[in-house]
């Protein structure tokens, strides 16, 4: 199964100070608004700092993208993981609707209270 580009989401108190805080670590801002959110990477590394936006800190994958969130020619869909999830017996936060194509979402939570996020920007790959 490909969960796609996995990143970081952490909640933050104050985007200015944390962003400051990771460029010192050596990460560069490639993506956000700025005000709410910044998406930071170096070398190896995608971190989302979300302020106000989250509760707590996300695992996050975005099946359909690679790490320069380009879309990928062959990728799983969101609502297929999400049947293989619940086929294996694992409980959903919350479900992205089977109806539907292209971007979509679901969560979970692992046994330790971590939250997962499946967020697929991309529309859904050609069968």
């Amino acid at each position: 199964m490909r969960l796609g580009n996995f990143s970081v989401s952490l909640a933050v108190k104050d985007l200015k100070a944390s962003r400051e805080f990771y460029e010192k670590l050596g990460f560069k801002v490639v993506g956000g608004n700025g005000r709410h959110f910044s998406i930071l990477q170096n070398e190896s590394a995608t971190i989302g700092l979300f302020q106000g936006m989250f509760d707590k800190n996300i695992l996050t994958f975005n099946p359909g993208w690679d790490r320069a969130c380009t879309t990928l020619s062959e990728f799983d869909d969101v609502r297929d993981i999400q049947r293989v999830f619940l086929n294996s017996g694992l409980a959903l936060t919350t479900k992205a609707d089977e109806s539907t194509s292209g971007p979509a979402s679901f969560t979970l939570v692992d046994p330790d209270g971590n939250q997962i996020l499946i967020d697929q920007h991309a529309p859904s790959p050609s069968k």
